[in-house]
């Protein structure tokens, strides 16, 4: 448990930087915005797969 503690907070810090240098996490080409008016609505699809397969990946790794 301690170990997993440890490497989703390497993780997080490492998204945390990869943020702050201006890489554009959660605005991805395929992620669809619709304003109308007052009203916009934004649905990240492709950030939600981007992020589906690294945690897959993830979760393969330390089942090993």
């Amino acid at each position: 448990m301690g170990r997993i503690l440890i490497i989703l907070g390497l993780v997080l810090a490492a998204v945390g930087l990869l943020i702050t240098l201006g890489l554009p996490i959660g605005r991805l080409p395929g992620d669809f915005t619709i304003r109308r008016g007052s009203v916009s609505f934004y649905f990240p699809l492709a950030t939600s797969i981007l992020a589906s397969i690294v945690l897959t990946l993830l979760m393969m790794f330390f089942r090993r």
